[in-house]
């Protein structure tokens, strides 16, 4: 292989992009090294089993992949801003479209909603760590390093440009001869696996490790939400793993699964893909119901309208996502009856999901409102989600899909679902619980300033896209003429999307000075908050209780600050079992990624070599006795006297 062929060139862009991951590298081992931080880092993270460090790293990567993924969205508007533009040609416009919805569905959305879970579920249920440690970095490494594999192909080897949904034969290698989808089929599969870890490892947490007292129907709405996705993780991702390594199969081993001869069937790809597709979708939304549910509740001062039938609604939807993934290819000729069923299942989960958009208006109904930050992004979400939902009724009518499919109507509907309904959601779960993990709140002037931004933006961005595809203009249009008319409206889009990207600009800028300027929390309950996670200290201590709570009621904090109830019994503090850190989740996931990339240029040897070493790694841990330590109760008095000044 030449240099040419190993390394993207002949785009300016391409070149300050490898330019500006140099320079970003070496100022980062600068950094380190001038302040001494090597030890720290790898000490306090890289080697870390605490559920709570683990998940502000899921956050800052997902916030990283969030720049990534709006940086492709700038470039994919700016294209699209005029008629006849030469911003993009089309091969790079294809490359980014892909890298865009793969880089925000998988590698931000994703790990910005498990780092919420892995922050707050087990404060939740009064468990001081998930079942299994361990295997909680593994999962967070594997994700971590298969983004990293995915993200530098746009410098090494090339994109893939099939879009984010692969679909065959466009993703073969008759279509698609350079190593960009070999990159996907990869990276998808390392970070996915990470994924289908958290969902076992969080399913035995939350039915295994609840305190006394806390029963399902007591558990938050949050941790209900988070138990239900990670059941549709755990059928829904081996689907996809296996999809992927046939596809990996094919383009890298030469055989047929999806190809159009010798007996390959491409529509099996585009099946087995949506079987797996469409669950995602609620796997990246379920949870933002229940981030919108706690938040709700906590600024209305009121308990959640209807409990069980929000758990029962949830359960539906569940069930019914597995059930409609057919939608997708309506106008592919499955038949009138396929269609006609594919409709009714895809229509009958606004059912469940209009008794949740209820279920929170009734409980705003009389409550004592207070808008702060997360507030707003929950009242924003229920009307523009709702729009989003009411676009996908239409587009649920197999009949009316052949007008809306594959036009900017279809990008613009699930725009209005997935932004709201994630986006807002996860932002809302950010500023909501940011003071129990840093111990002080974003400032709320800059997060209101952001929020109006990013509204407004998003609605002057996406709204005029549900007129463009009616009028015809089709999705993965790199460029049209004129005399289409579908200039202005472009122009006002692209517009709403820079004031989108001024809003994440703002948001940034809020970390900065709340770092350096907010005052630190004093009592762990700035909101005066219903759950237990408010009951610890913030920042959490390693051992997240210092006794364990006894529940006896939902909302187990707010009915002891009103009625006295006790939380913890008294008496003296006991030891406290924790698990010790490792650096063998770093290095297997770092090993996984050498693994990958040399799959990826098909060099064997050097990728059996990894293989071995992945064996070796699991061998080693498999005959690793490793018992943990114990917290001392004199440690965890000093300890809780210094986080919250209780007394011995």
């Amino acid at each position: 292989m030449k240099w040419d062929e190993f390394f993207v060139t002949g785009e300016p862009m391409i070149y300050a992009a490898m330019v500006s991951i140099v320079v970003v590298s070496l100022a980062i081992l600068i950094g380190l090294t001038y302040f001494k931080k090597w030890g720290y880092l790898w000490r306090e993270w890289l080697t870390t089993v605490d559920h709570k460090r683990i998940g502000v790293m899921y956050i800052l990567s997902a916030l990283i992949m969030l720049f990534r993924g709006g940086v492709d969205a700038l470039l994919m508007r700016t294209q699209l801003a005029a008629p006849e533009m030469k911003f993009l040609d089309a091969q790079h416009y294809n490359e980014i479209f892909t890298t865009h919805g793969v880089i925000m569905i998988l590698f931000m959305a994703m790990p910005f909603v498990i780092g919420l879970m892995n922050v707050v579920v087990p404060l939740q249920i009064g468990a001081r760590d998930v079942a299994f440690p361990r295997l909680n970095a593994v999962s967070f490494w594997m994700f971590f390093f298969g983004a990293m594999l995915f993200n530098i192909s746009f410098v090494i080897g090339g994109s893939p440009d099939a879009g984010w949904t692969a679909y065959f034969p466009l993703a073969s290698l008759e279509f698609s001869p350079t190593v960009g989808n070999n990159f996907y089929s990869l990276a998808l599969q390392i970070s996915g696996i990470g994924t289908l870890m958290t969902g076992v490892n969080f399913i035995v947490t939350i039915l295994k490790m609840r305190a006394p007292g806390m029963k399902l129907m007591r558990m938050p709405m949050f941790t209900w939400s988070v138990l239900i996705t990670n059941v549709i993780i755990l059928f829904a991702f081996p689907v996809l793993t296996v999809a992927l390594a046939l596809m990996m199969f094919d383009r890298i081993f030469g055989s047929q699964f999806f190809t159009m001869a010798n007996g390959g069937m491409d529509m099996l790809w585009a099946n087995l893909f949506w079987v797996w597709g469409h669950p995602e979708v609620y796997i990246v939304i379920l949870p933002a119901f229940g981030i919108f549910s706690d938040i709700i509740s906590t600024f209305s001062k009121k308990n959640l309208y209807g409990y069980k039938s929000m758990v029962a609604s949830m359960v539906v939807i569940s069930l019914l996502s597995f059930i409609v993934w057919a939608h997708h290819f309506y106008t592919m000729g499955a038949g009138v009856m396929v269609n006609g069923f594919f409709s009714i299942t895809t229509m009958a989960i606004a059912v469940p999901t209009g008794v949740k958009i209820f279920n929170w208006l009734f409980t705003l109904q009389k409550g004592k409102i207070s808008f702060t930050t997360p507030m707003l992004y929950a009242m924003a979400f229920i009307p523009i989600f709702t729009i989003g939902g009411v676009t996908g009724v239409m587009l649920a009518m197999a009949s009316a899909d052949y007008q809306y499919h594959n036009t900017m109507f279809l990008v613009a509907h699930f725009h209005y679902v997935l932004i709201p309904g994630t986006v807002f959601g996860v932002l809302a779960g950010m500023y909501f619980w940011f003071p129990k993990i840093f111990g002080f709140r974003l400032n709320e002037k800059l997060g209101k300033t952001a929020f109006w931004l990013i509204v407004v933006g998003f609605n002057t961005a996406f709204l005029p896209l549900f007129f463009l595809g009616l009028s015809g203009m089709t999705r993965r249009m790199y460029t049209y003429s004129a005399d289409t008319g579908f200039g202005p409206l472009n122009m006002v889009a692209t517009i709403g999307a820079f004031i989108l990207a001024i809003g994440f600009v703002v948001l940034c800028y809020n970390f900065y000075w709340s770092f350096r300027y907010s005052p630190r929390d004093e009592n762990g309950d700035p909101w005066d908050a219903r759950t237990l996670e408010w009951s610890t200290p913030s920042p959490v201590p390693v051992y997240n209780f210092a006794k364990v709570p006894n529940v006896k009621s939902m909302d187990a904090l707010w009915e002891a600050k009103v009625n006295g109830v006790p939380l913890y019994e008294e008496g003296p503090y006991e030891p406290i079992h924790m698990p010790n850190n490792s650096g063998q989740p770093f290095i297997l996931g770092l090993i996984m990624f050498f693994l990958g990339f040399f799959l990826v240029f098909s060099w064997f040897i050097p990728a059996i070599i990894a293989g071995i070493a992945v064996v070796v790694m699991l061998a080693l841990r498999s005959f690793e006795r490793d018992h943990g330590y114990h917290i001392s109760p004199e440690e965890i008095a000093a300890t809780e006297q210094k986080l919250r000044g209780d007394s011995v």
